[in-house]
C-alpha cells in the first residue's frame, strides 16, 4: 500500500528523472499517471507501486554507471504484468521504448532502458552480468528475497494471490521449481553489500518456503 505522501514523492522523483532528459513536468505527469494505473490493476498484489518504490530505493544504493537509466527501467520493468503470460518483460520493454521515444528521449537511452527491462526476466545462469546497471537492477528486483521473514511471507502470499487462477497443487510444484532454481545459483546478488546483507537471509527465506510448499505437496499426495 502506497500512502498519498509516498505517491507524491514518487511523482516528484519521476518528474525530476524525466526533467534530466529535457522532458517538462507537464509532459511527464501523464506518463506517470499511466504507470500508476498499470501498477494498480486489480490482479496485482505484489507487482505494485510498493514494489516499484522498493526497487528504486535499493537501486539507488548500488553502484551504477547510469543511475537515471536504472531508475527509468525500474519504473517500466513490470509495467505490463499478466501472470497468465510469459512475455511480460518483453512487452514492458516495448512499452518503455514507445513511451520514452514519444517523449523525445535519445535512442541510446531508450535502448538501454529496454535492455535493462528485458534483463529482469532473470533468465541468466546466475553469473554476474557484465553491465553494472544490470547488476544493480537485478539485485534491486530480487531484494525482497532477503527481506525480514515477516515481509518475505507477505510477499509470498501476494505472489500466490496473483496466481489465483492456478490450483494449489500446481502452484506449489511450479513455485518450488522456481525457488530451487534460485537456490542452485552461485549468486543470488551481485553487489558486495547485497551479498553481505541479503544472501544468507534470502537463502533461508527460499528454503523455508520450499519446505512449506513441499509439505503441502506431500499432504495433497497423501490425501
Amino acid at each position: 500500500m502506497v500512502t498519498p505522501e509516498r505517491l507524491d514523492a514518487l511523482q516528484r522523483g519521476f518528474a525530476r528523472l524525466l526533467d534530466s532528459h529535457g522532458v517538462e513536468a507537464v509532459n511527464a505527469y501523464p506518463l506517470f499517471d499511466r504507470l500508476v494505473t498499470a501498477h494498480e490493476e486489480p490482479h496485482r498484489h505484489y507487482h505494485t507501486l510498493e514494489h516499484v518504490g522498493e526497487v528504486l530505493r535499493v537501486a539507488g544504493r548500488l553502484a551504477t554507471t547510469s543511475p537515471g537509466t536504472v531508475a527509468l527501467a525500474a519504473w517500466f520493468h513490470d509495467a505490463v504484468y499478466d501472470p497468465t503470460r510469459r512475455d511480460n518483460e518483453e512487452r514492458s520493454a516495448e512499452l518503455a521504448a514507445r513511451e520514452l521515444t514519444a517523449l523525445g528521449l535519445d535512442s541510446a537511452t531508450v535502448t538501454a532502458v529496454a535492455t535493462l527491462v528485458r534483463a529482469t526476466a532473470h533468465l541468466g545462469d546466475g553469473e554476474p552480468p557484465a553491465d553494472a546497471d544490470a547488476r544493480a537492477l537485478l539485485d534491486a528486483d530480487l531484494a525482497i528475497l532477503g527481506a525480514a521473514p515477516v515481509r518475505y511471507e507477505r510477499y509470498a502470499r501476494d505472489i500466490r494471490r496473483e496466481y489465483a487462477h492456478v490450483s494449489d497443487g500446481d502452484y506449489a510444484r511450479g513455485r518450488v521449481a522456481v525457488l530451487e532454481r534460485f537456490l542452485a545459483r552461485p549468486w543470488l546478488y551481485f553487489d558486495a553489500r547485497m551479498v553481505l546483507e541479503g544472501d544468507g537471509p534470502a537463502r533461508a527465506n527460499l528454503a523455508a518456503e520450499c519446505d512449506r510448499l513441499a509439505a503441502e505437496i506431500a499432504a495433497e499426495s497423501a490425501g
